[in-house]
């Protein structure tokens, strides 16, 4: 069952081609894990979402509370007989129908679409290799609309089929300024010693909720240093570590990057702190 707009229907094809999100990407999304009923990370989703409406000249319903849709959630969970599981959920929010690239209405829509996540809590990957290289037919543009979480994903897409075809994990983008921003599916941090660095918002990166916990994380550590600063392409391959950050998987460390390969001591150590960070939560 899909929730659409507050009411359940089943999973059948719900949007016109007249919406705004399917014709010109006008829409946004989250994509959240929820554990036993438990919405992981919820009011830095909600805060996101709220943000990336204001920035998109959204004009956010009055009912559009942290509350309100908190249930919508849940209600989409329960009655996909999901509550003792664990789901992967996204919340969909678009602008409806009318006009061409200027919006008629002020008309706002959600959709909740849920499904089993594979795992509960956050393990790393039991994975031989995980290789990865750089994408370089297109470039994300540092700025603001880049770090928002919106349907317009084409870079992702044709990386990814990029990936396949070259029997790649994932890649790593690079912004106009020919420096590493992101993987096609989460944020990246690259390990020197006891040294974390990770690309700053302001080069183009998704403003990921997992890459706000995992800096948290080290900061609370005392162990490591982080620091938020553009990272060249030429560093990767100097890195002790280089990992991978998202709400569904957590960490997913890269195990090689062209001729070199990485290890994984530091990322196991972040990890098992996010987790005692979420038992305690």
């Amino acid at each position: 069952m899909i929730n659409v707009n507050g009411t359940l229907i089943e999973n059948t094809p719900f949007i016109s081609s007249e919406n705004r999100g399917y014709k010109y990407g006008d829409a946004l999304f989250e994509t959240i894990k929820v554990v036993y009923g438990k919405i992981l990370f919820w009011e830095d989703h909600y805060f996101r979402l709220m943000s990336s409406m204001r920035i998109m000249r959204m004009e956010i319903p009055m009912n559009f509370t942290m509350e309100f849709l908190e249930e919508e959630l849940l209600k989409t969970i329960n009655v996909n007989g999901l509550a003792k599981s664990s789901v992967r959920v996204r919340l969909n929010v678009d602008r409806g129908e009318g006009g061409k690239y200027l919006p008629k209405e002020k008309t706002i829509n959600y959709s909740i679409i849920v499904e089993k996540a594979d795992s509960d809590f956050y393990t790393l990957p039991k994975t031989a290799e995980y290789t990865v290289d750089l994408y370089k037919d297109y470039f994300v543009a540092p700025g603001l609309l880049s770090t928002l979480k919106t349907n317009n994903k084409a870079i992702n897409v044709l990386g990814s089929i990029y990936a396949e075809e070259n029997e790649l994990d994932n890649c790593l983008v690079l912004n106009t300024n020919k420096s590493v921003v992101e993987a096609l599916n989460g944020n990246l941090f690259l390990v020197v010693g006891e040294h974390i660095k990770t690309p700053p918002i302001d080069d183009g990166c998704l403003k990921g909720i997992m890459r706000k916990q995992i800096i948290e994380v080290i900061v609370n550590s005392g162990d490591y240093v982080v620091e938020e600063t553009s990272i060249s392409p030429f560093e990767l391959q100097k890195a002790d570590e280089l990992f991978i950050t998202n709400v569904i998987v957590g960490i997913q460390p890269i195990l090689k990057y062209r001729k070199k390969e990485f290890k994984t001591k530091i990322s196991e150590d972040i990890l098992k702190r996010l987790n005692t960070k979420l038992r305690l939560s």
